[in-house]
């Protein structure tokens, strides 16, 4: 039989009663306020010895065995951060973990010093593992909320460990047994969340070419996506917002030409329908028409190679994976890969243009997801730079951001680490 498991607020008070680990500390006298080291493992200057806290609860815990498990440093602080959020008796101060130079939280104990809480020795723990249902919720915490390096400097210890928090959305009141909301909450901490949330519409820039001529374009929101209809509008009663391809009469005075462009349209049926579904986007086809598309470039579509694929009928198809765009991007900015791509082409009705030029295609539609246009802009005009620039989104209820280009790469960073490839 294994020797028991430690509870992590007796053992916690211990090593910060022996200071051994460092920048792990009490902040006065009487014991209620400490410190927690919290670098990312993805900076330059992290050490190893940032992680210390994290890995020796790993092994307190029996969660890590040196010499037989794998060391795994995300797994370690998210179920030190899991274990520490249980505790009603702990709440989460400070959050200074975006300071660049000295990154760290502060917790504090509630109501009372360290020495005055008897659930120290009676609370239950857990043995360093997390359940399935802590294991996704901070995971997904730490997709979203953890992020960045940049806020205001504090007490001296040195640096500190990885990955992201799990902001307490009601504490107790000092002088109450009931919840109350934190009267100083950390702001968020990394604006590119915007990008996951289901609540956050991204905007979509559609252009429409009939044989080679651009004869519509369009930016709009679409909170459960679009659907490319013809000029009847399709079916009202499905999802996605519809983009009505505009009449080819206004637009082509050849007479064939005309008839061929109104049959494809009339042929798109309920629609080409493009939405956005987490950290993907999907695609399917609502009507007979068949539809081939491929991520080009912005100005035209890469016609000396085939299509990526052919839009499904019967079910989504996966067209776009935001995972390997961050991570192309974060290359890009370190010079070691080209600029990913971001424009979606769709050639309806036809082969895809390979090896003959894309304007004879009857309708061809572009689709750029202006968000990742901006967020590669970002990249271009902050890569020379270490001042802060101005970045919109386009994502809904977004707002300009300013970032230095270190906040910014370290914020894709944060992002693309918890992401699905």
């Amino acid at each position: 039989m294994g020797s028991q498991k430690p509870r992590i607020l007796p053992w916690l008070v211990s090593q910060l009663d022996e200071g051994q680990l460092e920048g792990v500390a009490w902040l006065d006298q009487s014991r209620r306020r400490f410190r927690i080291p919290w670098k990312h493992g993805l900076r330059q200057d992290a050490q190893q010895e940032d992680f210390g806290i994290f890995q020796a609860w790993a092994e307190a815990s029996g969660a890590y065995i040196p010499g037989r498990d794998r060391p795994d440093l995300p797994t370690w602080k998210r179920n030190f951060r899991s274990a520490l959020n249980r505790k009603e008796v702990l709440r989460l101060a400070e959050d200074r973990s975006k300071d660049p130079h000295d990154p760290h939280k502060i917790y504090e104990f509630v109501n009372s010093a360290v020495g005055d809480f008897p659930e120290l020795e009676t609370s239950p723990d857990t043995d360093g593992r997390l359940s399935t249902s802590d294991t996704q919720e901070d995971i997904l915490e730490e997709l979203l909320n953890d992020m960045a390096l940049g806020s205001v400097p504090d007490e001296g210890a040195s640096s500190l460990a990885v990955a992201p928090e799990y902001p307490p959305q009601l504490l107790l009141s000092p002088n109450l047994d009931i919840p109350a909301p934190y009267p100083n909450p950390a702001p968020p901490e990394n604006p590119l969340k915007q990008l996951l949330m289901p609540q956050d519409d991204w905007e979509f820039e559609v252009t429409a070419f009939y044989r080679g001529r651009q004869v519509f374009q369009q930016t709009v929101f679409c909170p459960r996506g679009l659907r490319l209809v013809g000029s009847e509008g399709g079916d009202r009663t499905l999802p996605g917002q519809p983009i009505t391809l505009p009449d080819p009469g206004a637009f082509l005075t050849d007479r064939a030409a005309k008839d061929y462009v109104s049959r494809v349209l009339s042929g798109l049926g309920g629609g080409l329908a493009l939405w956005r579904q987490g950290q993907r986007l999907c695609a399917q086809r609502l009507g007979p028409c068949h539809t081939y598309w491929a991520v080009g470039e912005e100005l035209l579509p890469d016609s000396g190679r085939g299509p990526d694929g052919e839009v499904p009928k019967e079910t989504e198809g996966s067209v776009f994976n935001l995972g390997p765009f961050v991570a192309d991007l974060i290359a890009f900015i370190n010079g070691s890969g080209r600029s990913p791509r971001y424009t979606f082409w769709f050639c309806i009705a036809e082969p895809w243009p390979q090896h003959q030029p894309w304007t004879k295609k009857l309708v061809m539609v572009k689709v750029v997801p202006t968000c990742l246009r901006a967020l590669l802009e970002m990249a271009r005009v902050g890569g020379a730079s270490s001042l802060e620039n101005t970045v919109d989104l386009h994502i809904s209820n977004s707002q300009p951001l300013s970032l230095t280009s270190e906040q910014y790469k370290a914020y894709l960073q944060d992002l693309v680490e918890g992401m699905d490839f």
